[in-house]
Parts: C-alpha cells; sequence; structure tokens
C-alpha cells in the first residue's frame, strides 16, 4: 500500500517537473518568434503557394489593408508561366510593391525560384520566404472570418503571410501560440499552466514593443498591460466612429477606460502623429510636465529636444528630482527623449536559401548551407535549409564544445550555418550539424561557446 503511493506520488512529481520544463521550452521558443525582425510598414506582395490550386496572390498596403487579390498558376499542371509573370509585374507596378512575401510551405521554393526568375522585376524589391505555421489555422479562426467575412480562407492565409513579414508580433498574436509549432510536447502538459505561462510571455512581448494606437487589431490590444477584451473592442469601435486618436489624452473618452486603467496602460501605446511628439514615445502622461519643464529651461520646444543631442546635454538630471520621479526615471526619460518609439527587435536583415537546393533530393553529405532555425526542443535544433523538411542538429553537434542547454547556443529565427551529416528520404529525416568539423568528437568539460553581441 505504502509503495503505491510513494509511486504515484513520485510519478506526479516528476510529471510536474517535465511539464514545467517543456513549457519554458515553449515559452522561450514563442518569444524569440514574437520578437523576430519586423520588415516595418511596406508595400507588400504577398504569395500563398500552391500546385494544383495556384497560389494566391494579394497587394497590401504599407497599413496592412488588403488592396487586391488573384491567383496565378505558375506550376504543373496549369503551368502558365507567362501569364502568371504579367500579373506579378501588374500588381507591383500598381500598388508600388517595396517586397514580396512569399509562404514557405507547398510550393513556396519553386515560387520562389519562379519570382526570381522574372528578369524585368525590380531588383530592389527583395524577395523573402516567410515562416506560413500557424496561417491555415488564422485563415479558419473567427478573427480571420471578422477581418475578411467576403473572401475564402486562401485570401485570408495570404494575408496573414505579408502581415506576418511586415509585423511578426501583430501577426501572430492572432493565433494560438499553441498552434504555431515552436513547442516540445505541448499537447501532452498541463493546458492551465501552458495557457497562463503563454498569455505572460505574449503580454510581455507586446508591452516591451509597444502598441501603435491608431493600427493596432482588438487582438494586439487585449494584451496591453491593463487592457483587456472588452475595452480593447471599445477603443478600436471608438476610433472606428472617430477616426484617428490624435493624443493619448483622448482614450479617456472611450467607454469603460477610467484613470487607473489609463494609468496602467498609456505608457505602451504609441500615436505616430500625434499632437504632442512625446505620444510617439514610451514617456508616459504623467512625465510629460517634466519634459515640458525641460525644454522651457534650455529655451527650445519639445521638438527640438527630441532632435538636438546638444540640447539635451545641457539638462542636469539632479534638478528635475522630486518626491514621485527619482534619477532612474529621469534616466529612461532621457533615453526615450533620444530615441522616441525606439523598437527593441533587431534591424530585419534580407535571408536568402541556397538556389537550386529546394527538396531533400538535392541534399548530399557533406554539403554545407545556411538556414534558419525553426525550433529548439531539449534535444536539439531543427533548422529549415529550404527542403519543406526541417534537418535536426543534435544537442551533440550544436557546437564544438559540450552544451548542456541547446537555447544557450541557439534562437529561433537565428540564421546559422549547418552541414548535412545524412539523409533518409524514405523516412524523410535530415541530419544536420552546426560543428567545424562534424567528424570530430565534441570536447566534454567546457560550457558551449557565447554568442557575440
Amino acid at each position: 500500500m505504502l509503495q503505491s503511493s510513494i509511486e504515484a506520488e513520485m510519478r506526479m512529481m516528476y510529471k510536474e517537473l517535465a511539464d514545467t520544463k517543456a513549457i519554458q521550452v515553449f515559452a522561450d521558443n514563442i518569444r524569440e518568434l514574437l520578437l523576430a525582425s519586423p520588415l516595418g510598414q511596406k508595400a507588400i506582395l504577398a504569395l500563398d503557394p500552391g500546385f494544383r490550386s495556384g497560389c494566391k496572390v494579394v497587394a497590401l498596403n504599407r497599413q496592412g489593408k488588403l488592396l487586391e487579390e488573384t491567383v496565378i498558376y505558375p506550376h504543373e499542371p496549369q503551368r502558365r508561366v507567362v501569364e502568371s509573370e504579367n500579373v506579378v509585374l501588374a500588381f507591383c507596378a500598381k500598388h508600388n510593391i517595396e517586397a514580396i512575401a512569399i509562404g514557405n510551405g507547398t510550393a513556396g521554393r519553386e515560387t520562389e525560384a519562379f519570382i526570381r526568375k522574372i528578369d524585368v522585376l525590380p531588383k530592389d524589391i527583395p524577395v523573402i520566404m516567410v515562416n506560413e505555421s500557424g496561417a491555415s489555422v488564422y485563415s479558419a479562426s473567427d478573427v480571420a472570418r471578422e477581418e475578411f467575412p467576403d473572401y475564402d480562407l486562401t485570401v485570408r492565409g495570404a494575408v496573414s503571410i505579408g502581415r506576418r513579414l511586415a509585423d511578426p508580433l501583430a501577426e501572430l498574436v492572432k493565433i494560438d501560440p499553441k498552434s504555431i509549432g515552436v513547442g516540445q510536447y505541448q499537447h501532452d502538459v498541463d493546458q492551465s499552466l501552458l495557457k497562463n505561462k503563454l498569455d505572460e510571455v505574449v503580454g510581455s512581448c507586446v508591452n516591451a514593443v509597444g502598441v501603435e494606437l491608431n493600427s493596432a487589431s482588438k487582438q494586439l490590444l487585449t494584451y496591453v498591460s491593463g487592457l483587456g477584451p472588452a475595452l480593447a473592442q471599445n477603443i478600436v469601435q471608438y476610433r472606428n466612429e472617430n477616426g484617428p486618436f490624435r493624443s493619448r489624452k483622448e482614450l479617456l473618452k472611450v467607454p469603460r477606460m477610467g484613470e487607473k486603467v489609463f494609468e496602467q496602460s498609456a505608457g505602451f501605446l504609441r500615436i505616430r502623429d500625434g499632437a504632442n511628439p512625446l505620444d510617439k514615445s514610451s514617456v508616459h502622461p504623467e512625465s510629460y510636465h517634466v519634459v515640458e519643464k525641460m525644454a522651457t529651461d534650455v529655451g527650445c520646444g519639445i521638438d527640438e529636444l527630441m532632435t538636438s543631442k546638444e540640447l539635451r546635454k545641457q539638462i542636469k538630471l539632479v534638478n528635475y528630482v522630486t518626491e514621485t520621479i527619482g534619477l532612474p526615471t529621469l534616466q529612461d526619460i532621457m533615453k526615450e527623449l533620444e530615441k522616441p518609439g525606439r523598437d527593441p527587435r533587431k534591424s530585419f536583415e534580407v535571408f536568402s536559401f541556397a538556389e537550386g537546393i529546394e527538396k531533400p533530393e538535392h541534399l548530399h553529405v557533406g554539403m554545407k548551407l545556411q538556414g534558419i532555425v525553426t525550433n529548439v526542443t531539449n534535444f536539439g535544433a531543427f533548422v529549415d535549409v529550404g527542403v519543406h523538411q526541417d534537418g535536426l542538429v543534435h544537442l551533440s553537434h550544436l557546437s564544438d564544445t559540450f552544451v548542456d542547454d541547446p537555447n544557450k547556443v541557439v534562437k529561433v529565427q537565428q540564421v546559422v550555418n549547418v552541414t548535412v551529416m545524412e539523409v533518409d528520404l524514405k523516412r524523410n529525416r535530415i541530419a544536420l550539424s552546426m560543428k567545424s568539423d562534424p567528424e570530430q568528437p565534441t570536447q566534454r568539460g567546457t560550457s558551449a561557446p557565447k554568442k557575440k553581441k
């Protein structure tokens, strides 16, 4: 009797430990994915690739609004190459396209090759492969039906791909994190703990980046500190009825927006072209009077103070310390004045897979390639090298030195150099290595090399 009780208790204890570890791995991956580099506000041509059903093409303006959509058939069995090329060129010219986004699913690499072969396509338009995991979940969701009630799933999926390139965070918050595919045993763990952890991660990412008040979706606003689904809906409704917000203070006119909620959320909301230049920064409205006094003391306007380094140097912060505003807060304000509304995410860098390597059959042992990390687990990392099947870099091949935690070496969305170790076409498995010499044994007893900043 005692033995069975101890066994049950030990089983529960180790299950909780395993759940906690798996949830943390998932949360770390989601954080990296949400904070992936955004391309920014660009006019985008997005393609959701396909063979028999064709490639859905949508044109989006700089705010992500759908302008036009159609279908092209550049692949077998229809293979209308010239007609498809003309459609792409016409869309690019008509909508002043600045970037082309292509989903990395079925026919993704083939569609990329087709686009790159269009000789007269302007060379300054980058062609970028986008991870479309979860796009199909979004396209069939209530959120997508609410946004695009008059369009089918394929159009919604293509729009999601384009918007994901422009701003991954703003688009991915519309999808259940469990559907994005960057976890480890996420369906076997305690679902309540998983949901709470993921909500916490998404909320912290949204608040760290900040939200553009006049363009944010209801789903994105929901995660802002102090707001929730009801207030987010009220903000969007007020915006639709009264036009763009002209100042943060105008938020107080939104139904159910009280002083406490305003105080909690205002610092995370941005207005790019607001009446007060500080509205585009993370400086909280309750600190505006401090900045105004600084500007008055050096004899300039707030705009000049934000653009002139020399004027900011004249300010002695100790003169503005009060009982409610300490020196650390003033230092944060000065950093924000230097780069108002700065985005903590890294600058976007265009990445391209190796040309001609589009299927597992194109790989051979010893081949060296660049790829993008798509998932990190306790036993290694999965890397997309552009062949429709991610390869596994086992824990023992992540570095020349011993690695006890893959997250110390790689992160989701990181570009890495890999060597092909094995290609098993029957089981559709690819083994990769990040070691400088995959044949050499790993040096044990040393920690993994630190990543250069």
